[in-house]
């Protein structure tokens, strides 16, 4: 309300303390009622003439409801008058701004910076108006010193709180109300991409970093993050050219040059990377996560003796670092010692432990008990990492429930027909899809000791350009993939599959003709597949559905496969799987040609000509003896397809089964009918 003449503001007993009062009642009307604000800041001035505060919430009440010349004048005097004091500068740089005149602006705002440099918006301000003014170097350093105050910005200071709270919806309200209000605010920019990452939105993530460098390009943590974001879009080529650009500035930083062997590591260029390795360890011998990054880069090269002596070098310095426990476990025909078990007993009887160490102990533990064939316990282990890691992650089996459903409503015979001769038509790739622990990595193997075909690794690309179609609009603005894929013309088709070849060139080291996508998931996009590369090859890598399933529920994987953490989401998902690719088979006739894992291990050398004859390759003996093949593989079969077929795995899931009810459950029909597919 205004100031009340009555109160005895003259009275001598107390005045500052009233006009106090008044003036923070006034500040606060400031963010709800600018005009009441501006009341009650008169009321103040008839009072106390030319009173400091009072005129500059004057001049601020004015701006905000339209008076910009009144503002003006007011805070041009008090600018006179408080020559040193940085809020008035700021709030008259503001007012100049909105009203145009904008080198006065940047002449006031660089004075408000100057007599304190802790003022975001003030920085803020200043570099927007040295973009306009085209000075985008200038612009550039205003916004560096904008993020650096930003630190001290309780608004942002509430969003980062709630970040390191882990509370995602609160921060990405705080960042998106600030935002609307700052939209250039490039530190709130960067804390809304976090928000974005940690929700796994990553292309959004990516679209708020180059906003960011936009603004910004000297940003270098932002320009840091956007470079992790395009690592994991599998973007490499991307990710490697920002990080280029850090390390321009910081060569010797010990985290870029880790992140760059690690990017470097995805495309195959392993030699490099692990020279890149060397050189960090060199400078930071005591990085338990880079030695296990290390350890890695040597594993999927196929140094196993150096991988197994990085695993362990990363333990000595991080006991607690469940990841390099269970990356040793997850060589496969690694065997633990008995010291080595103890350590890991210890950890998970810690009451500190946080839960990805935990879980990561945990299947590590499965795993060497399994060996053991403490069968019993070593469940035990597993259900707890899994149950761990189910409550840390975000997976809606209805939501591939929904997707089947209405892949198998659109692609029809007709929808294909009527497409007949779209997308690019390259017959290079070779597409292997399934489920992980299908005997994908065994089939990729086989095709790689062909002279023609080229291994590479489970490429993302696909998935990416569904994720994108994904996000378009429909008609009915319902963001519908397979809305979007139907309305997609021959033009568009043919771009979408020679940009798939195009991103996949940085994976192909060779000159062979063809080349292996072993994304297992792709099975979901065997539609969009067939609309931009109809002349690629499919395969289906099918295993029993017990020894599948259980398989993927011992396995932790790095990233996705989130369907992999309890026996009711594995189940469905493999009985999706099987009811799409059976309508596949019906509108597409021979067009996916299936390995039956078992018939793969019972007479390998039919199954392996079937398929080459599919692929339309000659018979190559090589073929046959692929555990001589020294190419890098990166999956977690790594050392076991280095090895000749073995039959000894095939029902080992039996030695689980008192425990596997549920899964037997959730698999409903397709389990009595396998190999054959049941009814639907």
């Amino acid at each position: 309300m205004p100031f009340n003449d009555n109160e005895d503001m003259n009275s001598a007993a107390d005045p500052t303390g009233t006009i106090e009062v008044a003036l923070a009642h006034a500040g606060r009307l400031m963010a709800t009622n600018p005009g009441m604000a501006l009341e009650q800041a008169s009321e103040i001035l008839k009072v106390v003439p030319n009173h400091p505060v009072a005129t500059l919430l004057m001049g601020a009440a004015q701006r905000s409801t339209g008076n910009l010349e009144a503002a003006l004048r007011t805070l041009r005097a008090l600018t006179d008058a408080q020559h040193q004091w940085a809020a008035a500068h700021y709030e008259f740089g503001r007012s100049l701004a909105e009203a145009g005149q904008h080198e006065a602006a940047i002449t006031a705002l660089r004075r408000a910076v100057a007599l304190k440099s802790d003022l975001p918006d003030a920085w803020r301000l200043l570099g927007d108006l040295l973009t306009i003014r085209g000075d985008a170097s200038g612009a550039d350093a205003a916004y560096a010193q904008q993020i650096k105050a930003s630190t001290h910005d309780p608004r942002l200071m509430a969003a980062a709180s709630a970040l390191i709270a882990g509370d995602i919806p609160q921060a990405e309200t705080l960042l998106r109300a600030h935002l609307l209000q700052h939209p250039t605010d490039v530190a709130a920019l960067r804390m809304l991409a976090e928000v974005a990452a940690r929700l796994s939105r990553d292309a959004d993530a990516a679209q708020l970093l180059e906003r960011c460098l936009e603004l910004s390009p000297s940003f270098n943590s932002a320009r840091y993050n956007y470079a992790l974001i395009l690592h994991r879009l599998n973007k490499p080529a991307a990710a490697l050219a920002q990080l280029e650009s850090l390390l321009k500035a910081e060569p010797r930083n010990p985290a870029y040059l880790n992140s760059q062997a690690v990017v470097l590591a995805k495309i195959g260029d392993y030699r490099e990377s692990l020279e890149i390795y060397a050189q960090v360890l060199s400078k930071s011998p005591k990085s338990a996560k880079i030695w296990m990054s290390y350890g890695h880069a040597l594993s999927a090269s196929g140094r196993q003796k150096e991988s197994i002596a990085a695993y362990r070098r990363s333990i000595g310095l991080a006991p607690n670092l469940g990841e390099a426990y269970w990356s040793l476990a997850n060589l496969k025909t690694f065997r633990f010692n008995a010291e080595e078990l103890r350590a890991i007993h210890a950890q998970l009887a810690r009451t500190d432990l946080g839960d990805e160490d935990r879980f990561h102990f945990d299947f590590a533990l499965g795993k060497a008990l399994e060996d053991t064939q403490d069968y019993a316990a070593s469940f035990e282990h597993y259900a707890n990492g899994n149950r761990l890691r189910r409550a840390g992650i975000y997976y809606d089996a209805d939501e591939i429930d929904t997707l089947v459903q209405r892949s198998r409503a659109t692609l029809s015979q007709e929808f294909f027909r009527e497409r007949a001769g779209f997308g690019a038509q390259a017959a290079d790739p070779i597409f292997v899809f399934g489920l992980p622990r299908s005997g994908s990595t065994l089939i990729e193997q086989i095709l790689a000791s062909h002279s023609q075909v080229e291994g590479t690794m489970e490429l993302q690309n696909v998935l990416n350009m569904a994720r994108e179609l994904r996000g378009q609009k429909s008609d009915d603005e319902d963001p519908n993939y397979l809305q979007v894929l139907a309305q997609l013309s021959a033009d568009q088709c043919r771009a979408l599959g020679e940009r798939y070849l195009a991103e996949t060139r940085i994976q192909r080291k060779t000159d062979r003709p063809y080349f292996v996508d072993k994304m297992p998931n792709n099975w979901l996009h065997v539609g969009f597949i067939q609309l931009i590369l109809p002349n690629a090859k499919m395969i289906d890598a099918r295993r029993h559905p017990m020894a599948c399933c259980f398989s993927g529920y011992k396995q932790h994987f790095a990233r996705g496969q989130h369907y992999t953490y309890s026996f009711e989401d594995i189940g469905r998902y493999y009985a999706k799987y099987v009811e799409l690719l059976a309508h596949v088979d019906q509108v597409l006739p021979g067009k996916i040609h299936r390995v039956i894992y078992e018939r793969m291990i019972e007479d390998t050398e039919r199954e392996v000509r079937s398929l080459l004859s599919y692929c339309g390759l000659p018979f190559e003996e090589a073929c046959l003896r692929f555990y001589e093949n020294e190419r890098a593989v990166r999956t977690a079969s790594a050392y076991q397809v280095r090895k000749p077929i073995f039959r000894e795995g095939l029902d080992h899931w039996r030695n689980f089964e008192p425990w596997l009810d549920p899964l037997k459950a959730a698999l409903g029909p397709v389990l009595a009918a396998y190999p054959a597919v049941p009814e639907v």
